[in-house]
Order: C-alpha cells, then sequence, then structure tokens
C-alpha cells in the first residue's frame, strides 16, 4: 500500500513538473532593440516628438509674450480693453493647448505616427512567437521585459535570443 502510494505521488509530481515545464519565457523589449526597423522607427518618432515639441513651445512662448506685453500695460488700459485683451490671451492659451493635445494626446499625431510605425513591426514578432512557440509545443509564453513581478527565471525557458535570430 506504501508503495503504491508513492507510486502514485512520484507520477503526480512528474505530471506537475511536465506541465509547468510547458512554458517559455522572452524580452520582447530586447528583441525589438535588436531590430534595425524598430530603431529606425523610434528615431524617426523621437525626431517628430521634438519637432512637434518646438512648434508647441513656440505657441506657448506667443502666450507668454502676449501676456507679459499686457502686463506691462495693464494699468494704463481702461476695463474694456482690459478685458479684450485677457480674452485675447485666454483664447491664444486655450489655441496653444488644444494644438498640444492633437499633437501628443491620446488620439494626436504622434499617437497616429507612432501606430503606423511600431504596430506592425509588434504584429511580426508577435507571430514570430506565436509559431514559434507552436512549433516547440509551448502553451505558454511570459514577457519579462520589464516585469517588476517576476524574480526568477532560469536560463533555459529563455527563448529571447531565438526569436531575435527568426525576427532578422
Amino acid at each position: 500500500m506504501k508503495r503504491l502510494i508513492l507510486t502514485l505521488a512520484a507520477v503526480v509530481a512528474s505530471a506537475t513538473i511536465a506541465a509547468a515545464q510547458n512554458y517559455m519565457v522572452v524580452n520582447s523589449e530586447k528583441i525589438f532593440k535588436s531590430m534595425a526597423a524598430y530603431n529606425a522607427a523610434i528615431a524617426e518618432l523621437d525626431r517628430l516628438a521634438e519637432s512637434y515639441q518646438s512648434q508647441v513651445d513656440a505657441k506657448f512662448k506667443e502666450v507668454e509674450t502676449l501676456y507679459n506685453n499686457y502686463m506691462a500695460r495693464k494699468s494704463s488700459l481702461n476695463a474694456a480693453s482690459q478685458s479684450s485683451i485677457e480674452n485675447q490671451i485666454l483664447a491664444k492659451e486655450q489655441e496653444a493647448t488644444k494644438f498640444q493635445e492633437s499633437i501628443f494626446g491620446t488620439d494626436g499625431t504622434l499617437m497616429k505616427k507612432r501606430i503606423e510605425l511600431i504596430q506592425p513591426i509588434q504584429q511580426r514578432v508577435f507571430k514570430v512567437i506565436e509559431n514559434y512557440s507552436q512549433q516547440l509545443g509551448y502553451e505558454l509564453v511570459l514577457d519579462i521585459a520589464q516585469n517588476a513581478e517576476v524574480l526568477y527565471y532560469s536560463p533555459k525557458v529563455d527563448h529571447t535570443q531565438a526569436i531575435i535570430e527568426r525576427v532578422k
């Protein structure tokens, strides 16, 4: 009876260990950074962001100049003129803020460009990962890129380099 229980426990333990090994680990950040197309897309997005930021800064600088000129002349203006200039300043500020949102917002020009440039690369990498894991019989793929919750993983389950080689 003891032998049967021990044998059964060994079989259950073996099955558990075998099932637990049906996963692989990849570092998507490392994969993406190994790709020339991804690096070129990021560089282009950075250039665009810098250009857009200078346009946004110019619009807010214009608002600041209007405000400073207004403050310097405020005491010599009548109430109607003060109100008119204040409304102009507020309108310019709202225009600058709206422009900034149209560029950097979640539906802005930069986000649309990011989707246009990065999404095809991501889809390609994810498809390679999916095909690779299916070919080798893995049922679960864990991405360890910037994941603070993964405390340890064995290098034996890390297939990042194999994915990098397949993506190129």
